[in-house]
């Protein structure tokens, strides 16, 4: 894996600790707030392009316990709201490998 650690609040995956810095769970809910500060999505193998869908937070809350709990629950959120959703859809059957009823 990447040597981080996994924040969970009851069963909800919602944060990551790794490279010395605190990642948050992400979606279009809370993504903006993350990028109007300059803050990137989490790369757990830098030499790759796969990003996950955890933000960096910005360092400065870390020293504000009240915003930071309000964004940590953004993320919470975030992750119940995932955790609802089903991850893929299911397919539709297609008929092209079924047989035509022709002789």
């Amino acid at each position: 894996m990447f040597g981080g650690v996994g924040l969970y609040s009851g069963e909800l995956f919602f944060g990551i600790v790794a490279f010395d810095r605190l990642w948050f769970k992400v979606d279009d809910t809370n993504r903006s707030d993350y990028e109007a500060r300059g803050m990137g999505p989490f790369k757990p193998f830098p030499d790759r392009p796969t990003a996950m869908s955890y933000f960096e937070v910005p360092a400065d809350l870390l020293d504000d316990a009240e915003e930071l709990r309000v964004w940590a629950l953004r993320s919470v959120a975030v992750a119940r709201q995932a955790k609802k959703s089903p991850t893929k859809k299911p397919r539709k059957k297609s008929n092209r490998h079924q047989p035509s009823g022709r002789e």
